[in-house]
């Protein structure tokens, strides 16, 4: 009977060492904050960009990795290449987040967030970028710090502006005790809706009375389509008022051709004016002058004449022209 209690009592000896130490019940404000060993939220965004972007778009991507600590690298993929291989990348990269940028002729710069592997994702088209070399501003965050995701009202209106503020925290949003972040905050991205567009900038936080300092990039983002899918599957939300920039550039060579043929028909109307010629832009107006009855009398005679005429006497006319044209 003997060998069961002292078992027992193992057992209860190793359940009191298991249970963990309760807090103290006062703690001073000088005392550090006990830091936690592991980082639950273990998002990790792979940034890339396909062949053939400009450099202003590869500075702006390259912005973005700074901004970014927990972000994963990756070399520049082939645009014959599937759109559905980003999802074994990031795969192998062990990544749940991707976001690449995609350039097309060299002028037009798309970019790709989505949600790897089950989705979902968006396409935006970048427009007016600008990135820290060029802007120069005040501001200067620490880098790897942690920033504020501020977001505009009308993100919680529609239901496909709440889809995307939700996809936008979690790939900008460094998570809490990541490795390379810093344990604080400094600096607070604001996205705002305005002209069915989304105005992303980088501020700095200065104070605690909220006075802020513009560090940049800047640009902003069109929406184009939203899909159920990572890199793929079915539509969610197409832009009703999007303009791809190609047809955009189009529309803006036809109005240019319009200016130069309403100038032209302008002058070509001034000088006919200034000819004294000007009557034969009005060739109805000979027919109302003098007595009306007296014009409708000539009209009727020179009708009646015509009529008069033998049609034999017209065909041969026609077939005497004939011969002399032979």
């Amino acid at each position: 009977m003997k060998k069961p209690v002292k078992r027992r009592r193992n057992a209860s000896e190793n359940e009191k060492k298991a249970e963990p130490e309760p807090l103290p019940a006062v703690r001073h404000s000088d005392e550090p904050l006990p830091k936690k060993a592991k980082w639950v939220n273990k998002q990790r965004v792979l940034v890339f960009s396909s062949r053939g972007i400009n450099h202003r778009d590869r500075h702006l991507m390259e912005d973005l990795k700074k901004l970014m600590p927990h972000h994963k690298p990756e070399s520049k993929m082939e645009r014959s290449k599937n759109l559905s291989i980003v999802n074994e990348m990031c795969e192998m990269k062990n990544c749940n987040k991707a976001v690449m940028f995609e350039g097309r002729k060299k002028m037009d710069l798309y970019m790709w967030m989505a949600n790897v592997p089950n989705g979902p994702s968006a396409k935006f088209l970048v427009e007016n970028v600008y990135t820290m070399s060029e802007l120069k501003l005040t501001g200067n965050c620490l880098r790897g710090s942690r920033p504020l995701l501020s977001f505009d009202p009308s993100f919680t209106e529609k239901p496909h502006y709440t889809l995307l503020k939700e996809l936008l925290s979690q790939t900008f949003g460094v998570p809490k005790h990541h490795p390379k972040s810093q344990p604080f905050f400094d600096h607070v991205y604001t996205f705002t809706v305005l002209d069915n567009r989304i105005w992303f900038r980088n501020f700095q936080i200065l104070s605690e009375d909220g006075a802020l300092a513009e560090v940049g990039p800047r640009f902003v983002l069109n929406p184009v389509k939203i899909f159920s899918g990572s890199f793929g599957g079915a539509s969610l939300w197409e832009n009703p008022f999007y303009v791809s920039p190609a047809k955009y550039r189009q529309q803006i060579r036809l109005s240019a051709k319009n200016k130069y043929l309403n100038r032209v028909q302008q002058k070509a109307h001034a000088s006919t004016i200034d000819s004294g010629e000007g009557y034969k832009m009005k060739p109805l107006d000979d027919i109302f002058e003098g007595d009306p009855l007296e014009k409708a009398q000539q009209i009727e005679e020179e009708k009646t004449q015509i009529e008069e005429k033998p049609k034999n006497v017209l065909r041969k006319k026609k077939f005497g022209k004939k011969k002399k044209q032979k």
